[in-house]
């Protein structure tokens, strides 16, 4: 089964510049993070200094260009960071990358060493296509707070990825929710990879392609599928 995605008019209008490139893949195999993936996490924080060459992450070009468009859409990017942004925060501080579990490692490998936000959603878990829309106000958001399950809504104009059930991702691909996460019991997911001018599509092409690497390595057998570029 192929996953529906698409993006919005009013989402095109804003941000012309936008490309987007996903990765499907069936018969994974998750699990907890081993010595490998921590490996990887490593050496893309490796990779990630020697882009940055000394910069912050937000003064990189492609960082700098989300930046403007998260105020476009009225977001704070300096509080509201997107999730290449964050990531690449934390792989350069004390506390470095996160080991969440293989499949996660493996994305967010990707997004630091390409320094470019990618999300990954259980194909399973998803309700319908999945669009790239401006929020009217009135969807939820499932999310936790204080350890119970709450229920938020996006801000009026806000960029939110959803499905038929409501938000899987606010502010772009600043916080993702719980209910269509990659976890140890995924076997089937779908890897956004999302760049914004000045990055060029090939770019975007050559971080799917590592990404689609990873997973054929760590899931011999899964069957991996690159949508081109708007597809």
């Amino acid at each position: 089964m192929t996953l529906s995605l698409t993006v919005a008019d009013e989402v095109r209008a804003l941000a012309p510049g936008f490309s987007h490139l996903a990765v499907e893949a069936h018969g994974l195999v998750n699990g907890p993070s081993t010595d490998g993936s921590a490996a990887l996490l490593d050496d893309a924080a490796h990779r990630l200094a020697a882009r940055l060459d000394g910069r912050a992450p937000h003064e990189d070009p492609h960082m700098a260009a989300w930046r403007e468009v998260y105020t476009a859409f009225g977001s704070k990017p300096s509080r509201t960071r997107n999730s290449a942004e964050a990531l690449a925060k934390r792989a350069l501080s004390g506390a470095g990358l996160p080991r969440i579990n293989l499949l996660v490692d493996l994305y967010n490998a990707i997004s630091v060493a390409h320094l470019i936000p990618v999300g990954g959603e259980d194909m399973d878990l998803i309700q319908g296509g999945m669009r790239l829309v401006r929020a009217t106000g009135d969807e939820d958001f499932v999310t936790v707070a204080g350890g119970e399950e709450a229920v938020e809504h996006p801000d009026a104009g806000e960029v939110v990825w959803r499905d038929e059930e409501g938000v899987t991702c606010r502010r772009w691909n600043w916080r993702q929710g719980p209910r269509t996460r990659l976890t140890e019991a995924t076997t089937s997911g779908v890897f956004l990879l999302e760049g914004m001018a000045p990055m060029p599509v090939p770019d975007v092409e050559a971080a799917s392609a590592e990404l689609a690497e990873l997973l054929e390595k760590f899931s011999p057998g899964a069957r991996i599928t690159i949508r081109p570029h708007g597809s």
